[in-house]
């Protein structure tokens, strides 16, 4: 059964950007291809990731780009639970913390993200790995 996994808005944009961890982002999107993994973010991902390439590529090639990533990517709503649970944890970054539980009340296996900080928020229920220790774990 391939693992569920949300990915944080910086991953997204070292792959699109081709940034300094493009390569390794690339292997999640094989796995994904291979079946291994199904992709997920939020709809407030999607819209800083489309901040962001609208302001370094323009409005057009975002689109574009955005609608072929949303080929391997579903985005997932955020609930008014998940909100609240957020707002109540210990997290000092509500955006953060409000990714967190929306991948969680989604069931994710792994959420994926470069932020260190964003990292020691992880508990039990779901892990928060950066890209290479998933593969790690799918290779």
């Amino acid at each position: 059964m391939a693992f569920k996994i949300f990915l944080d808005a910086n991953v997204i944009l070292d792959f699109v950007l081709k940034r300094k961890n493009y390569e390794d982002v690339k292997l999640i999107f094989e796995q994904e291809e291979k079946g291994n993994i199904k992709l997920f973010i939020s709809s407030s991902i999607l819209h800083i990731i489309g901040y962001w390439l609208t302001k370094y590529l323009g409005v057009d090639v975002a689109k574009t780009t955005l609608l072929k990533l949303l080929e391997h990517i579903k985005v997932i709503d955020s609930n008014h639970e998940g909100a609240l649970d957020a707002l109540k944890s210990d997290s000092k970054d509500i955006e953060d913390a409000l990714q967190y539980f929306t991948a969680l009340n989604h069931k994710m296996d792994y959420l994926i993200s470069f932020d260190i900080d964003f990292q020691k928020f992880a508990n039990a229920k779901l892990p928060i790995v950066d890209v290479k220790d998933f593969i790690k774990l799918v290779a």
